[in-house]
């Protein structure tokens, strides 16, 4: 316990999901925790973790910095920033539509450019910080049918090591870092078309793709985010922190017994 007081956080997507396990693992381990989302149930986890939510469109720039101002206000200064916001929109390339793609690209990279531009300056006046950018294993490797959602998570995986190079240079002591869940048991599955009125089923999927079989929970991530936001990480910038159960370390045969 404790690993963060003193930090004052921002996380964008907040209200649900990975966002939240986010929000309530940080504020649990003593963060102030200033929570972004579209979602007005953000409002009440708020209020769960004695933190604050503010309704926001993370591609909003005018909106940015009444955000950043909030959490100096609110909390003194701002820490950490995890830049989780994003929405995922699946189709073949060929069927996919403009408004489609730049809908996800808006959200999944514009955001995310956002939350680190306007955060890089927050945290330089606190004398530095931890920047989490939210990618996913979509962002190391392609997925037939998930290439629009595999470029914007591929842009903000290097856009983090660029980021990180960049306050490296500045010497101003923020740090940033991407995370790359892999098949993570969340409320997006309900939200992606499966061309009927069945839902995806994450365990099902991690069942078949996952070499340790079975779909991971939001707080995984969230520890995961949370060694990054700690001082306990504090020399590690421009990396990337993969949680996906083995996905990307290849496939494993599966024999009955």
């Amino acid at each position: 316990m404790g690993q963060l007081d003193g930090k004052a956080a921002i996380v964008t997507g907040g209200a649900s999901g990975i966002g939240a396990a986010c929000a309530r693992t940080m504020a649990r381990e003593g963060a102030r925790v200033l929570i972004t989302d579209l979602d007005p149930a953000g409002e009440g986890l708020a209020g769960e973790i004695g933190g604050l939510f503010l309704r926001h469109d993370v591609t909003d720039e005018a909106g940015w910095p009444g955000m950043i101002q909030a959490a100096e206000e609110r909390f003194g200064g701002l820490h950490v920033m995890v830049a989780n916001a994003g929405i995922g929109v699946m189709g073949t390339i060929v069927e996919m539509s403009l408004a489609d793609w730049r809908r996800q690209m808006a959200v999944n990279v514009d955001g995310v450019f956002l939350s680190v531009k306007h955060a890089i300056p927050a945290m330089a006046r606190a004398g530095g910080g931890s920047i989490i950018i939210m990618s996913s294993v979509a962002g190391l490797r392609g997925s037939a049918g998930l290439a629009g959602y595999s470029a914007t998570k591929g842009a903000v995986r290097l856009f983090a090591k660029s980021a990180a190079l960049e306050c490296a240079q500045a010497g101003n002591r923020v740090r940033v870092n991407s995370v790359h869940p892999g098949v993570i048991d969340t409320p997006i599955w309900d939200k992606l078309p499966t061309g009927g009125n069945a839902k995806f089923d994450p365990n099902a999927l991690a069942a078949e793709q996952v070499p340790i079989g079975e779909a991971g929970q939001p707080e995984d991530i969230a520890n995961g985010v949370l060694y990054l936001a700690s001082d306990a990480a504090r020399h590690v910038t421009g990396s990337e922190l993969v949680i996906d159960g083995g996905m990307t370390a290849g496939r494993v045969r599966r024999f009955a017994h």
